[in-house]
């Protein structure tokens, strides 16, 4: 097994795994929010190429026997200051990690998020920063072995709402 730089011709074996990834959240989220459209992986990789071409990212593929069983992409967002915080520093940010489903928990997306890490450490990346669906307790895990913490959370509340739009 070895991790590779993504070329050109290993585009439909992104577009899989990005589906893997999206029909995994898909399975996890109790509210059914998310869905999977036939056109989802044809998007999803269309806009991850327009952010890694647009900020200095990578994607880093892993290959076993020829086969592309797993993938990270990562890019680099500039120093920001707006009214209320400023961020001085580059930042690394983790836009998908996947390993397919029949190699999970062999050691792939380690190898993957350490090669993002060397990326981003050779660029002046102060931090990394990785959003995880909430439900997704096996990939928070993950990252919490490999040093990461909650620095930011979301919460969310189901509610119950009329069809019917009331003025209000």
């Amino acid at each position: 097994m070895e991790i590779i730089e993504y070329e050109d011709k290993y585009v439909d074996s992104v577009k899989t795994l990005l589906k893997e990834l999206q029909e995994y959240i898909v399975a996890l989220d109790p509210y059914h929010f998310n869905i999977l459209k036939d056109d989802y992986p044809e998007k999803i990789y269309i806009k991850d190429l327009e952010e890694v071409k647009n900020n200095k990212g990578k994607i880093y593929l892993a290959q076993d026997n020829n086969e592309i069983v797993g993938l990270i992409i990562g890019v680099i967002r500039k120093p920001i200051v707006e009214f209320d915080y400023e961020r001085l520093n580059d930042m690394g940010e983790v836009l998908e990690l996947i390993v397919t489903k029949k190699i999970r928990s062999s050691g792939v997306g380690y190898k993957l998020l350490d090669k993002m890490e060397k990326y981003f450490k050779s660029q002046n990346c102060h931090t990394i920063n990785i959003d995880v669906f909430g439900y997704n307790d096996i990939g928070k895990d993950f990252y919490f072995k490999n040093g990461y913490h909650t620095r930011m959370m979301t919460v969310s509340k189901k509610i119950k709402y009329s069809k019917e739009k009331k003025n209000d």
